[in-house]
């Protein structure tokens, strides 16, 4: 049986890796993680991704929600990332 969600996370890292390598993260993050990664502390990652996943969902509602007060032709055409 496949995993959805495994299937559409390898879609978006193919599609959109290479530009999120290039992206930095908050110094200590990286180090953070590996650190949780090496002590098996899988509900604090779990709890990094939830709030990730939290903090993208308030704010792609936030810009769906003023989309509506904004002409068309001011929107960038840029691909979007959909959960």
């Amino acid at each position: 049986m496949t995993n959805p969600y495994a299937e559409w996370f390898e879609q978006l890292r193919s599609e959109y890796g290479e530009q999120l390598r290039a992206m930095p993260l908050p110094d200590g993050l990286p180090e953070h993680l590996r650190t949780l990664i090496n002590q098996h502390d899988e509900d604090a990652i779990q709890f990094m991704i939830k709030l990730a996943w939290q903090f993208g969902a308030q704010v792609g509602y936030a810009a769906g929600s003023r989309q509506g007060d904004t002409p068309a032709a001011n929107i960038p055409n840029t691909p979007r990332v959909q959960a």
